[in-house]
């Protein structure tokens, strides 16, 4: 089994390979006990690998410090990930995610582009690409006439927005520094730790790089252009937070991270990719994930959410529990219980980042 973390909140889970700074010699002794209790390790984890955005000076994509980002490439514990154009382009429909586009116009627009045709073919690098958006957009211009010149415009406007003057979308000049994120996972082996960082990142940017690792992953179990000698781990569990951003009621049914998301829920267990995702309002998200769940952990939720027909089926008793538990504390569902279970989970053993 490997693991790979997403990171979307501040350093939240930068530092899992540290670990944990307790108040005092007691409070540590405590913590550990309930995990020896329990059979765990005391350790934090272990073959832990960080994939940061790229950054410069001017433009620093990571809520880490550049002192602890260099530390941790120096060591060969981390990589800063990029999106090269010949071989990233088949992921821009990755940008459209959130885009209704019942016309399709856009998504002629990305097969004209994937495809190679017109000048698509012979570009090097995004800032080429883009120009030849551009010349795409303007009047008479050559091209596929059946897409309209004023479609074009509004594509350009949207991969502008993510890929101008982004140092993320450049060609990868120092392998050991830089990585492609699809080349990094397609190497994952068993009892190890991805951890990729967007919480920096824009939604539109974060949907990308998590459309993209996720469909690297999936093609990866199905062995899809990958080499023959590489041999994945048998299970491969993707955690991800604020998954309302991917898979929300509201989210466009031709969206292709819903999609890969559905087939996860639906299909994934089958192919060894587990999704584990969390988010505030269980309400608001897309019907058959939560209906693919075996297994579901409520936090402290307001009265508001409880009251929605999601929870219709959990006796009253657990519903007012719900409105007040405490921090670390929840009430798993599972099928293999006959009834819901009132758990607490001990303070973490990786390093927690205070807040100010």
């Amino acid at each position: 089994m490997a693991f790979v973390i997403f990171n979307v909140k501040g350093n939240d889970l930068l530092a899992i390979d540290e670990p944990n700074e307790f108040a005092n010699d007691e409070e540590r002794d405590d913590v550990f006990g309930l995990y020896q209790e329990m059979g765990m390790t005391t350790s934090p984890f272990r073959n832990v690998h960080y994939y940061y955005p790229y950054s410069t000076k001017n433009s620093w994509n990571t809520y880490l410090d550049p002192k602890t980002v260099d530390y941790n490439i120096s060591h060969g514990h981390a990589h800063m990930y990029k999106y090269e154009y010949k071989q990233d382009k088949q992921n821009l429909d990755l940008m459209f995610a959130s885009l209704d586009d019942p016309t399709m116009t856009m998504d002629s627009i990305l097969n004209y582009v994937i495809q190679d045709r017109g000048n698509f073919g012979g570009l090097d690098d995004w800032q080429e690409f883009l120009t030849e958006v551009n010349n795409c957009g303007k009047a008479g211009a050559a091209g596929d006439k059946e897409i309209s010149v004023l479609s074009w415009r509004k594509f350009e406007r949207i991969v502008k927005k993510s890929i101008y003057r982004n140092d993320i979308f450049s060609n990868i000049k120092d392998d050991d520094h830089d990585v492609r994120i699809s080349d990094a996972l397609k190497h994952i082996k068993k009892n190890e730790v991805h951890v990729i960082d967007i919480a920096k990142l824009n939604d539109d940017m974060q949907c990308f790089v998590f459309g993209d690792a996720v469909r690297a992953l999936y093609d990866l179990q199905q062995g899809k252009g990958f080499d023959d000698d590489i041999t994945p781990p048998s299970k491969i569990v993707v955690f991800i937070d604020e998954l309302n951003k991917y898979a929300s009621k509201d989210t466009p049914k031709a969206s292709p991270i819903l999609r890969q998301v559905l087939d996860i829920a639906e299909r994934g267990r089958s192919l060894g990719v587990i999704l584990f995702a969390a988010e505030q309002f269980k309400s608001a998200i897309h019907a058959r994930v939560t209906g693919n769940c075996s297994t579901f952990a409520y936090g402290r939720s307001n009265a508001i959410e409880i009251a929605q027909k999601d929870y219709s089926f959990i006796p009253s008793v657990y519903k007012s529990m719900m409105s007040r538990l405490k921090q670390g504390e929840y009430i798993i569902q599972n099928p293999v219980f006959r009834s819901l279970l009132n758990v607490k989970f001990p303070k973490p053993i990786y390093k927690q980042f205070k807040t100010k």
